[in-house]
């Protein structure tokens, strides 16, 4: 992206924050902005204002750090942002130590809930018959030892032969992802699974389990609430995925079912995502940065497209815009359709391109 388009629209649309980040990260990054952009145009809502920011490898090249400060300070400033996947496996070894720079923007801005929905789509092969819920994931705590500490990663080497990771859980943070949870279940199917291992992890998953299930008895009477242990979770979403609506959970849990989740819809490359808090959000697809699609041009852009769809609606709610809920919608419809119409990159099975799929997704947005 040149420095002559670093901000495009009018002042009058959302600003929102590109953040292309590692491998596929500029392919899908840049599919994704196409797509918003013809939703938002589709949709009668104005013209976005985009603000391209460093992250990754190239940041660490350019700043030696791959999340700069400058990032941090110019999201704050941001209604949004979209970011691309990182791969901090692939950094020097002093960039590889500390948390992954995903993390630090989610730690940093408090976006505490991650909705990662999985649902099967038409003309899309799944093992998952009909599957269409929502994992609400803690992000802030659990099990997850680098969203724990005030300082320090939480992880610990008290001699050569022991390793120690902090676990955390707390009334509070339950509490405000059970509501978050229990709101989305309430505007879907009525339904909420509480997901923990409190057979063995009673303090810790236990007061998750419990904590939720009491927001959901005092404020949300009208959603039906159950509760499994994670490794039955797993077994059922293979089994019979379609029996769920909305799942919550703690972090470590979460990630690890939403992925399998997302497989057993067609494939990682579908499985879309944000970050939120009450008052910020970010999308943020599921999958990582894939390096060895990266350049090809064959990397499949649904999954971010469909995070910037929940991204649009997520803003279309929060500032009662129903022009951004309409782009959304009309979003989500075109890749369903491009789909449907067995429109598919290699990881579905098909032959299309990054280019090609959003060239597609582009002209049915206006089929509505």
């Amino acid at each position: 992206m040149s420095e002559n388009d670093s901000v495009t629209g009018n002042d009058s649309g959302l600003r929102l924050g590109l953040v292309e980040g590692d491998g596929i990260g500029p392919e899908v990054v840049r599919a994704t902005r196409e797509v918003v952009d013809e939703a938002l145009a589709a949709a009668g809502a104005p013209a976005a204002d985009w603000v391209p920011l460093p992250m990754g490898a190239a940041a660490i090249a350019e700043f030696g750090d791959p999340l700069p400060e400058s990032t941090l300070r110019a999201l704050a400033e941001l209604d949004a942002w979209i970011l691309g996947p990182h791969d901090n496996a692939a950094y020097p070894p002093e960039h590889r130590l500390g948390p992954p720079p995903g993390g630090v923007i989610r730690k940093h801005f408090g976006l505490y809930a991650n909705i990662r929905p999985a649902r099967t789509f038409p003309g899309v092969r799944s093992t998952a018959g009909d599957m269409d819920l929502v994992i609400v994931r803690e992000n802030s705590e659990g099990f997850y030892a680098d969203r724990n500490m005030f300082a320090g990663s939480g992880e610990f080497r008290p001699t050569e032969d022991v390793a120690m990771s902090v676990a955390v859980v707390t009334r509070r943070a339950s509490e405000r992802i059970a509501h978050a949870a229990c709101r989305l279940a309430a505007s879907r199917r009525k339904r909420l699974t509480i997901v923990h291992k409190a057979n063995v992890l009673p303090m810790t998953t236990g007061l998750f389990r419990d904590v939720c299930r009491a927001v959901a008895a005092e404020h949300y009477p009208a959603v039906v609430v159950d509760d499994e242990h994670v490794d039955a979770t797993a077994a059922h979403l293979v089994r019979a995925a379609g029996d769920y609506d909305v799942l919550v959970t703690e972090n470590l849990f979460g990630d690890i079912l939403s992925d399998l989740a997302g497989e057993l819809s067609g494939s990682l490359g579908i499985a879309a995502s944000i970050n939120c808090s009450e008052t910020t959000a970010m999308a943020q697809a599921v999958h990582g940065a894939a390096p060895a699609l990266a350049g090809h041009n064959r990397a499949n852009p649904a999954a971010l497209q469909l995070s910037a769809a929940m991204l649009l609606r997520w803003l279309g709610t929060r500032d009662d815009a129903a022009t951004l809920r309409h782009a959304a919608e009309r979003l989500e419809h075109a890749i369903a359709g491009v789909f449907a119409a067995g429109v598919a990159t290699a990881d579905l099975g098909g032959l299309a391109s990054t280019s090609e799929f959003t060239e597609q997704v582009r002209a049915r947005i206006h089929r509505w």
